[in-house]
């Protein structure tokens, strides 16, 4: 089959599809940033990823709703500009992409830190540019090579999971030999199961919905495979067992074996299980998972800000530079300028690692909340056009629409105005809401000298 240079290449598979959507929620944050929440509050963190976890499932039954009825390489961002305007695609495309070109950054800083752990006479920036360099590598030689290096990385992932699990399960029911088991006691014997209040569960939610940023990958992958409707049907429906096993069973099995104000949790709450049992090793097992977690995440990231830089380009909203693609099928353009972009965002975390890479870094925290508030309202819209024009290609659908929708869009909205009262979030609220203003500005700008240069131009073809 011969494909245009215009054309994306479809060589995702079913497989690399069912393990991205598998492996792609869970991030190093769950291995390292869950004992600090679980810190803060107590064994009840378990309801702040159980929320958290259940809007992401809403986000992602809107997101399957419209990608059934039109899969797209630009996902929501297409779909905010036939919802609610090109004002909205182009603001929502620019804050994502600007999102995931600083997580491609951060996460080749974070994969510099873990090989230092063996290797700590390399330089961190050195290894940082290597590694960004050679998943460049393996996203530009084709997306079948994107989607065999995601599919091992989460393969990694969940079997870690799945094994930790197992683990977990053996000592709280008492099998696993020579190792006690804890009860309930680290539940409700450390200031009960609410020590900090409920108050600390909202706290938390706020916290836990920038761990599942990257749920919504699958929508973008899926207009890659030769099947997007199966695809899109294995990403959606997969989504609620993906949390439910990965992230609220993992907790649980924190909760009940560790104290939840044990130092321990601040450490790395994983490698103190493996340590309960004496697995030897166990800091050098858990730094190769994490690793793992992180170029996974890097490998996402690069992906998915090509694809949306692409779509961008493609509705004029970007360069036109960016719309090359070769004979592979791959947005060789497009991904170089995503790594440029980090490129520079690595030295600046040398040059100016507390002033200008933070202010990128915090500037970037919220835009997964007005991603998702940005989804379902375009979900709220689209649904009704879908249902008027063409209602047999809703084969996934809302549940309790649009009563569902709005409790989404009232719920992010909610959180999204908490990290202004929540001190560790606050400059984060702030920065990003001046990101999404200033790129809201951009937009009008542009249109604007656009329409003076159509009537410049017209003026002069009457004078002639």
């Amino acid at each position: 089959m011969n494909h245009s240079p215009t054309e994306l290449k479809k060589d995702l598979k079913i497989r690399h599809i069912t393990m991205i959507s598998l492996g792609g929620i869970i991030g190093a944050g769950l291995f390292v940033g869950s004992g600090s929440l679980i810190n803060m509050a107590g064994p009840a963190s378990i309801f702040s990823y159980a929320l958290a976890g259940l809007l992401v499932i809403l986000v992602m039954r809107m997101l399957g709703e419209m990608s059934m009825v039109n899969p797209s390489s630009g996902s929501f961002a297409t779909y905010a500009r036939e919802a609610l305007g090109p004002w909205a695609g182009y603001t929502i495309g620019w804050l994502y992409w600007f999102f995931w070109v600083i997580v491609i950054a951060v996460e080749a800083i974070a994969g510099a830190n873990i090989i230092q752990y063996w290797f700590p006479s390399l330089p961190s920036w050195s290894v940082s540019l290597i590694l960004t360099f050679l998943l460049t590598l393996t996203n530009l030689y084709s997306v079948k090579s994107f989607g065999e290096f995601e599919y091992w990385f989460s393969l990694i992932k969940v079997v870690s999971i799945g094994l930790f699990l197992i683990l977990g399960g053996a000592i709280i029911f008492g099998l696993f030999p020579g190792v006690e088991s804890p009860g309930t006691s680290n539940l409700i014997h450390q200031g009960g199961f609410f020590p900090n209040g409920i108050s600390a569960i909202f706290l938390g939610i706020t916290l836990v919905m920038f761990s599942f940023m990257g749920s919504e990958i699958v929508a973008t992958a899926a207009g890659e495979t030769p099947d997007p409707e199966k695809a899109i049907t294995v990403a959606t429906n997969s989504v609620i067992y993906r949390i439910l096993i990965f992230y609220l069973g993992s907790i649980l099995v924190l909760v009940t074996l560790l104290p939840w104000n044990s130092q321990d949790l601040l450490k790395s709450p994983f490698v103190s299980v493996l340590e309960m049992v004496n697995i030897p090793a166990a800091a050098q097992i858990m730094n190769f998972i994490v690793l793992t977690a992180v170029l996974s995440c890097l490998n996402s990231g690069l992906y998915t800000s090509s694809r949306m830089l692409l779509t961008m380009a493609q509705n004029g909203d970007a360069p036109r530079m960016f719309l090359k693609i070769n004979k592979k099928g791959v947005p060789v353009q497009a991904i170089l300028g995503c790594t440029v972009i980090s490129y520079i965002s690595v030295a600046f975390n040398y040059l100016s690692p507390d002033k200008i890479f933070l202010f990128l870094v915090n500037a970037s925290g919220g835009v997964a909340l007005l991603v998702y508030l940005v989804i379902a309202f375009s979900q709220l819209r689209m649904r009704r056009k879908y249902e008027k024009e063409n209602p047999g290609a809703l084969r996934i659908r809302m549940w309790l629409f649009p009563y569902l929708t709005y409790a989404t869009i009232i719920a992010i909205s909610t959180i999204f105005i908490a990290m202004a009262f929540i001190d560790s979030l606050r400059s984060q609220f702030f920065l990003t809401l001046l990101i999404a203003v200033l790129v809201v500005g951009s937009f009008f700008v542009k249109r604007n000298s656009r329409s003076a240069d159509a009537v410049s131009k017209e003026k002069k073809q009457m004078t002639i």
